[in-house]
């Protein structure tokens, strides 16, 4: 029943326009990354509104819609999912709820870069000093499926915000070849995270993989720096 108001809901706003510009900024075409997705034509405050709405649906009806063929309802899903992390107290709980979270990367339904990033900053404050984080972020980096490649990198944004770069570093190190524009951006961006807190671990990060490492993940890395700092490493 509330996994059908929440869908009538969504549906109440849908915008075929909408939907048809989010088609191509997520690249649903043969054969890029987001193809066949589709979507029902919300903008992000909108379904952030309804999954507010709906927060207090269950892990089954969670379950349900991140089976949609709508990105919307996957999105909304899990917008609810994350909140019920962050919301609970129990620590068993809180294992259990993140669990559940890497399970939906094995189900396939976790299958966009802003459905990583809009969960995976929140859900990574559970490995937070954990130190078997490292190897399981390795894992997940070594993996041939990319949003587990960028989950692995996304997690570590919470140690960040603690000043724990290692994880970052080293999971940042593992993907810096990687072939794909997505995990590009993505290490660039938690290079950026690091080097807005200190510049020090970014710079010997740099030192060596600058020369070599894709020009998209440096730019993104280098973004903050003052102009001269920035043409000397591109060079």
């Amino acid at each position: 029943m509330l996994v059908d108001e929440l869908r009538k809901s969504l549906r109440s706003q849908a915008n075929p326009r909408v939907a048809s510009d989010l088609a191509w900024f997520f690249k649903t075409g043969p054969g890029e990354y987001g193809e066949g997705d589709k979507f029902l034509g919300l903008k992000v405050p909108q379904t952030r509104a309804i999954a507010k709405e709906f927060k207090e649906a269950t892990l089954a009806d969670i379950d349900e819609l991140v089976d949609s063929e709508y990105h919307e309802e996957r999105f909304c899903a899990l917008v609810i999912l994350t909140t019920k992390f962050e919301k609970a107290k129990d620590p068993a709980t809180k294992q259990s709820l993140f669990d559940h979270y890497i399970s939906l990367y094995d189900r396939g339904v976790v299958n966009g870069w802003d459905l990583v990033d809009v969960t995976a900053n929140r859900f990574g404050k559970q490995l937070v000093g954990d130190l078997s984080a490292i190897e399981f972020l390795l894992a997940l980096a070594r993996t041939d499926d990319l949003w587990k490649q960028r989950l692995s990198v996304i997690l570590t944004f919470a140690s960040i915000a603690e000043y724990d770069f290692a994880a970052t570093l080293i999971v940042c190190e593992d993907l810096i070849d990687h072939d794909h524009d997505l995990m590009h951006k993505a290490v660039g961006w938690a290079l950026r995270e690091v080097g807005n807190r200190d510049l020090k671990p970014l710079r010997e990060f740099l030192e060596v993989h600058a020369a070599t490492m894709p020009r998209t993940a440096l730019r993104y890395a280098i973004e903050k720096y003052p102009r001269e700092m920035r043409l000397k490493a591109m060079k």
